[in-house]
C-alpha cells in the first residue's frame, strides 16, 4: 500500500477520528445483505415502514419463516415505502464512485403494485443527500454511489394496497442487472462491522514508497 492509504489506516486503527466500529467492503460478496434478510425470512424488525402503512406477517413466528407484506394503507403522497436496514449501520456502507446492484424479483414476480427499485444516499452524518431510481417498473437498480455518500439505505416503494410474498432481495456490488434477470439469486452474506483488535505494518521490499499491512478483526455484534 502507498503511504497516504497506510496513514489513513494508522489513523482508523488507533482510532483517532472516530471510535468505530469500521466497514469491510468485500469485492467478492455478491449479496450485502443478510443471508436472513436476504430471503425475506424471519424478523420484521430487519425491514423498516411508516407507522402501520405496511405489517410484515409471517417471520415473527420463526426465524425461517417467510414473511408476506401486507400493505394497509397508501398515504396522501401516493406511496408508502418498505426500507430494508443495517443492522448496525445507518444504512449500507458505500464508497463514493463504486457501482450497486438493488433489486427484489421475488416482490417484482408476484406483481406487487411499486415504483422502481429505488435506493437513498446519506453522508457520515446519516444526511439525506439523494435518490437513485432503477429507469422502469420490473428491473434492477444499477447506480454509482455520489460524491460525498457514506450509506445507502435500499427500499421499494408501494402504491397501491395489496398482499404479497417478501421473497428475495439483492443489494451487490457492481453492474449484476443481466445475471439477476436471468434468474441468478445469490444468497445474502451480509456486511457486517468489525472492531480493529490488531494492526500492523512495515517497509516492502524495495524504496519504501509501499508498506505491507497486517489487521485483525473481531465482528461487532450488537450496538
Amino acid at each position: 500500500m502507498q503511504q497516504d492509504d497506510v496513514m489513513h489506516l494508522d489513523r482508523l486503527a488507533r482510532r483517532l477520528d472516530a471510535p468505530g466500529p469500521v466497514a469491510v467492503l468485500d469485492p467478492l460478496a455478491r449479496n450485502l445483505l443478510a443471508a436472513d434478510q436476504a430471503a425475506g425470512v424471519g424478523d420484521p424488525d430487519k425491514w423498516q415502514t411508516t407507522g402501520s402503512e405496511i405489517v410484515l406477517y409471517g417471520g415473527a413466528v420463526s426465524e425461517h419463516t417467510k414473511n408476506t407484506v401486507s400493505v394497509e394503507t397508501v398515504p396522501a403522497a401516493g406511496y408508502t415505502n418498505l426500507t430494508w436496514r443495517h443492522p448496525y449501520f445507518p444504512g449500507f456502507p458505500v464508497m463514493p464512485g463504486q457501482t450497486y446492484t438493488w433489486w427484489t424479483p421475488d416482490l417484482v414476480a408476484a406483481g406487487a403494485v411499486m415504483m422502481t427499485a429505488r435506493v437513498a444516499w446519506y453522508d457520515l452524518a446519516n444526511t439525506y443527500l439523494s435518490t437513485s431510481s432503477a429507469p422502469v417498473p420490473g428491473v434492477p437498480l444499477v447506480a454509482t454511489v455520489p460524491a460525498n455518500a457514506a450509506y445507502l439505505r435500499p427500499y421499494v416503494a408501494f402504491t397501491a394496497k395489496g398482499m404479497w410474498q417478501l421473497g428475495a432481495s439483492v443489494l451487490a456490488l457492481g453492474d449484476m442487472a443481466a445475471a439477476l434477470t436471468a434468474g441468478e439469486r445469490p444468497t445474502g452474506e451480509g456486511t457486517p462491522a468489525y472492531s480493529i483488535t490488531k494492526y500492523s505494518h512495515a517497509a516492502s521490499d524495495g524504496d519504501g514508497a509501499f508498506r505491507d499491512i497486517g489487521l485483525e478483526l473481531v465482528e461487532v455484534t450488537a450496538p
